[in-house]
C-alpha cells in the first residue's frame, strides 16, 4: 500500500516561488514514477510534471522553464520548484505515484492548495 502526504503550498504574489514537497510512504519508492498534477477551479486535472525513477523529467508546456519536478530516494520524497508564479498557476497541486508498469496514476495525495494573487 502506497500513501502520499503533500505540503508546501501556500498563497503568494505573482513572481514568487513556492517548494512543493511529497512524502511516499511505502514501499520500493524506486520503482514508480512520480508525478505532479492540479487542478483549478472549473478545469480538468492536468499533469504538471513527472519523473522516472532514473530521473527522466517531463514538464507541461505551461510551465516549461519555470517548474522543475526532482526526487530524493534516500528520503523518498518528490519536489515541485516553481519560479515565477502567475496567476493561473492557481489550483490544488497532488502528488501521484505509478508503477513503471502501468501508464495510470494509482496512488494520489489530498492535495495542497496554491494561490497566486497577481
Amino acid at each position: 500500500q502506497v500513501e502520499l502526504a503533500e505540503s508546501g503550498g501556500g498563497l503568494v504574489q505573482a513572481g514568487d516561488s513556492l517548494r512543493l514537497s511529497c512524502v511516499f510512504f511505502g514501499r520500493d519508492f524506486s520503482l514508480y514514477v512520480m508525478g505532479w498534477f492540479r487542478q483549478a477551479p472549473g478545469k480538468e486535472r492536468e499533469l504538471v510534471a513527472q519523473i522516472t525513477s532514473g530521473g527522466s523529467t517531463y514538464e507541461a508546456d505551461a510551465v516549461k522553464g519555470r517548474f522543475t519536478i526532482s526526487r530524493d530516494h534516500a528520503k523518498n520524497q518528490v519536489y515541485l520548484q516553481m519560479n515565477s508564479l502567475k496567476s493561473e498557476d492557481t489550483a490544488v497541486y497532488y502528488c501521484a505515484a505509478r508503477r513503471i508498469s502501468t501508464s495510470t496514476y494509482e496512488y494520489w495525495g489530498q492535495g495542497t492548495q496554491v494561490t497566486v494573487s497577481s
